[in-house]
This record gives C-alpha cells, sequence and structure tokens, in this order.
C-alpha cells in the first residue's frame, strides 16, 4: 500500500516540536533556535523578539535601540497621513477591522511617503553610503526601474517629500535622536549633511528618508526595511480606525460638495418636438 508523502514547510526561522497527542499542536516553538515560550518570554522585549524574526540573531543594544526609538517614532503617522486617513474612512463607514488595515497598508504601500519609497530610498544608500557627490549624482540622474508594471517610477527623490516646504519638527527630532544612538557614522553624516541633501533634491527630509537610512544602518535589507516600515506604522491606523467607528457625523469632511465658479444661473428648459 502506498503511502502519502510527507509535506514539511523549509524555514530557517520556526521550528515546531508537535504534541504526543496531537502532530497539528506544538509542544514547544523555537524561533532561530531559542524556545520561545520557555526561554524568550518575559526576557525580552517585543522589539527583541521582531529583529529575530528578521534576522535570526538577537539585536546588540545599539541595534534595539535604533529600532526601538524608529518604532515609536513611526507608530503613529497621524490622522493627516494618507494612510491613517483610508483606515478613519474604513472605520466611520463600518467596515471590518481586518478593512480599516488593508486600507491603510494599501494606502501606505506606494511611492509617496510608503514603504515603496522606503525601499528605494534603502537602494540609494546602499549606492552612495556617505558620499555625497554620489548623492548629487543619484539626485540629478535618478535610477530607472526594470519593471513599471506593479510599480510607476518614482516622481521624486525617494526619501524626501515633495510637497515640502521645510523640514518638520518631528522629522528633525527623529533624527536627531537616532544619529546621537548610533555607533556608526550613517545618521550622524544625513544629521550633518540634511540641509545639503535637500537643496540637491529639492525637498525636506521627510520620515521615509529617515526611516530608510535607519534601517540601512541596522544592516536589513530593503525588502526587509519595506516590510518594517510596513509594519511599525499600523497601530496609529488601527487606534484611529476605532475611534472613528462612533464619528460619524464629524469624518470625512464633505465641505459643501461642488463649487461652481462661473454659473450661469438658472437654465430655461428647452422643449423638443416630437
Amino acid at each position: 500500500m502506498a503511502t502519502t508523502p510527507t509535506e514539511n514547510i523549509v524555514t530557517k526561522i520556526w521550528r515546531e516540536e508537535p504534541e504526543p497527542d496531537n502532530p497539528f499542536a506544538a509542544r514547544a516553538c523555537h524561533c532561530a533556535g531559542y524556545d520561545v515560550y520557555g526561554d524568550l518570554l518575559g526576557k525580552i522585549t517585543w522589539i527583541e523578539y521582531l529583529w529575530l524574526l528578521f534576522r535570526l540573531e538577537p539585536p546588540t543594544p545599539v541595534q534595539k535601540t535604533l529600532l526601538e526609538g524608529l518604532a515609536v517614532g513611526l507608530a503613529n503617522p497621524g490622522p493627516r497621513d494618507p494612510s491613517v486617513h483610508a483606515a478613519m474612512s474604513a472605520g466611520v463607514g463600518g467596515s471590518t477591522h481586518a478593512s480599516a488595515l488593508i486600507a491603510a497598508l494599501a494606502v501606505g504601500a506606494g511611492n509617496l511617503g510608503g514603504a515603496r519609497e522606503v525601499l528605494s530610498a534603502m537602494q540609494y544608500w546602499a549606492r552612495c553610503g556617505t558620499d555625497l557627490d554620489a548623492w548629487r549624482g543619484i539626485i540629478a540622474s535618478p535610477p530607472v526601474e526594470e519593471r513599471t508594471d506593479v510599480w510607476p517610477a518614482m516622481e521624486h527623490t525617494p526619501g524626501f517629500d515633495p510637497n515640502g516646504a521645510s523640514c518638520p519638527t518631528p522629522v528633525r527630532q527623529l533624527l536627531d535622536y537616532l544619529a546621537h544612538h548610533d555607533d556608526g557614522s550613517i545618521l550622524p553624516w544625513l544629521a550633518a549633511h540634511r540641509e545639503t541633501l535637500e537643496q540637491c533634491a529639492a525637498a525636506p527630509l521627510a520620515f521615509s528618508g529617515v526611516a530608510a537610512a535607519t534601517l540601512h544602518v541596522l544592516g536589513f535589507s530593503p525588502e526587509q526595511g519595506e516590510m518594517l516600515f510596513l509594519l511599525l506604522r499600523l497601530p496609529g491606523a488601527a487606534a484611529h480606525a476605532l475611534e472613528q467607528e462612533k464619528s460619524w457625523a464629524r469624518f470625512p469632511f464633505f465641505g459643501t460638495g461642488l463649487t461652481l465658479t462661473d454659473d450661469p444661473g438658472p437654465v430655461a428648459p428647452v422643449s423638443v418636438e416630437q
């Protein structure tokens, strides 16, 4: 009698030991070799566990401080942010809670202040590092994407806000904090050369730019950075969506509807002969 071959999921991240009476329930769960519920629970922070999942090794104290600081800075983009605005609209419209988060992910995934912009900015950091001339060159002649069927080409320098007037105070505060705790050269270099880069890009530095530089410093790949940026911004979207569930009379803002700039006034009806 032929036996059905065992199907195994191959992963370096996770290993489970089954319960004696149920092979589909885990008796022990190991992340990167560590027993999650036997060794890690109560001994590490959520940020350290997040690092372990992505990097398969514990972070150093400096790495933990930088990722934790970035997580606090990104946790709530605020109701002005399009991704949070989308989640709020889902909440006030009575959509499911999952729909609110999916809306935030979809709107916050793109090239304008979104996760894809972070990926592109991290690629810039990998190419340019702290070479100011290299930054001037890549800003003046940005690389061309091989595929544009999913993501359109960037229309501005990634990591900078094309609609901004000057670098917002919270962006500068986050950068200064991270640069102060960075034991390398990249974040202090960015803080020192921020205004020069802003002049080259003709736009102020944005949160996406600080996030990209920090995630690059921490050794994450651009793809990992894209995922982390999406993940770290979800708490604010969730909280604002729940808050707006009972605020349907105050949000969204409908204003007075359409405004005609050249209104001809009432028009006499035209009779049509049959």
